[in-house]
């Protein structure tokens, strides 16, 4: 009938009696693929050598085993020192793990020195991390632009905000008005792995020279032997790491023998304005996608020989990009002019070595590190837990090993949609699955849920760690 309405009827949930005497049933059961990986990697052990000094007259936890912990912790989704209690709660899975003052003295110990040598035994833990790759799967991923694979390893660096509601030490007012700090980090394209970071306070300069060199000389340190050397290695920033100073480091790094090139934003500037309106129609092409289809309305052109760029490495090339701007972006007044938003690259890539549309496609892939960073910020260093800066300091070097353990454990124990996975998925379909311990046949066993949609993806995870080759000890 006309005017009368019929809804269909909801179908009631099965009453449940809640009470709290459950037995042999554990939560984060999947967190114990971290931790087994950081066993299988070599990192635990190294920890414990590098921390061997803070452990007084070898008593209380190993040092080395709360580091671990923390890093797990964090990796799992954990915020603060105290949700280590998620782990110490079910010492049935993950063993004795360390209150929550001790661990937060053992943060407060790390000085320079003891910082120097947990970078250090994380670097040895990526070398045997990636010798496994090589030896169960097909090595480390290669980046890819344009539909194409980017030879060698691509470094992005780019800094972020992170948001201080107390006045921690070195906090400070941001350039958005914030409160806070502004470190400045850096991600392998490749796989995700953190590679190094640098706590600055809040009013740091996006464009320091210094913070850029010293974060990439970190991240290089953090790449084995077998790749840091011999292998091309892309290094990707914004305009903020166009400073003259920064790129010319870039490039003396080869007398080391390490084959860096840059691949960079830069401002427009009145002589790259005027180059830009003198370009011939004829000499812009069309612009490539991501997967490598042309994109409408956009246009790379090269500009090299056309804006002065003395100062600059020899064999610098600049590159523009223009096209029709999207609703809501930000157009400068020579964009506002044109009716086109402009961008602008230099790097020092050959011409024998790739095309103009190709390397500004493959330097619009630095958009990911804002992923990477987002991501990291789950992962540890969106919130910082002590007023002292040190200790926050070690808390960004531990939330970097929670971002590495999370990528190895994509690159090495898991396939298809979760291998790609955003740590986000990877917690709510494997990390933080429930599970009963049973006991029988003297074996200690974790049952996940025959009904979990993703059990068989986290019990071939659990296979794959198992067969995994081992550091020599």
């Amino acid at each position: 009938m006309e005017g009368t309405f019929y809804v269909q009827g909801i179908g009631s949930r099965p009453k449940l009696h809640v009470c709290a005497d459950g037995a042999g049933v554990v939560g984060h059961a999947g967190a114990r693929l971290l931790a087994d990986l950081a066993d299988a990697t070599g990192l635990t052990s190294l920890y414990s050598t590098a921390l061997s000094p803070l452990r007084p007259r070898g008593t209380g936890h190993d040092p080395g085993r709360i580091a671990t912990d923390l890093a797990v912790m964090l990796a799992d989704g954990g915020e603060a020192i105290a949700d280590l209690a998620v782990l110490r709660d079910q010492g049935e899975v993950f063993g004795p793990v360390a209150s929550t003052p001790t661990a937060w003295r053992l943060l407060a110990a790390v000085d320079e020195r003891v910082l120097d040598r947990l970078r250090s035994a994380r670097a040895q833990a990526r070398e045997v991390a990636w010798l496994q790759a090589c030896e169960t799967r097909s090595g480390i991923p290669a980046a890819k632009a344009g539909g194409r694979e980017v030879p060698g390893l691509v470094l992005d660096i780019d800094a972020t905000l992170i948001t201080c509601h107390s006045e921690k030490d070195q906090a400070a007012p941001t350039y958005k008005g914030g409160f806070g700090f502004h470190p400045l980090l850096c991600f392998l394209a490749n796989t995700g792995e953190g590679m190094s970071g640098r706590l600055r306070p809040g009013n740091a300069g996006a464009n320091t020279a210094a913070d850029h060199i010293a974060v990439l000389d970190e991240a290089l340190a953090q790449i084995p032997d077998a790749h840091r050397h011999g292998t091309d290695i892309l290094v990707r920033t914004d305009s903020a790491g166009s400073a003259k100073s920064f790129l010319t480091h870039v490039r003396e790094l080869r007398a080391r023998g390490i084959c860096t090139f840059f691949s960079v934003g830069y401002a427009i500037t009145e002589p790259v304005r005027r180059a830009i309106r003198a370009l011939p129609e004829q000499v812009r092409h069309p612009a490539p996608d991501q997967d490598g289809t042309l994109r409408e309305s956009a246009e790379v052109a090269e500009l090299t020989g056309m804006a002065d760029l003395a100062g600059y490495p020899e064999g610098t090339r600049i590159i523009v990009r223009r096209e029709r701007p999207h609703p809501g972006a930000q157009l400068s007044l020579f964009d506002q002019d044109e009716g086109l938003r402009h961008q602008v690259i230099l790097t020092d890539t050959p011409f024998t070595s790739g095309s103009a549309q190709f390397l500004e496609v493959r330097h619009r892939g630095h958009a990911a590190v804002e992923d990477h960073i987002r991501c990291g910020k789950s992962t540890g260093f969106g919130r910082f837990p002590s007023r002292h800066f040190p200790l926050n300091v070690a808390w960004l070097e531990l939330s970097l090993a929670a971002i590495d353990l999370l990528a190895w454990t994509r690159v090495l124990l898991l396939d298809g949609e979760l291998a790609a996975a955003e740590p986000k998925k990877l917690r709510y379909r494997i990390l933080h699955v429930a599970a009963r311990i049973t006991r029988g046949g003297r074996r200690l066993r974790l049952r996940i849920s025959a009904t979990w949609p993703w059990r068989h993806e986290l019990a071939a995870a659990f296979h794959r760690l198992a067969a995994l080759p081992r550091p020599a000890s």
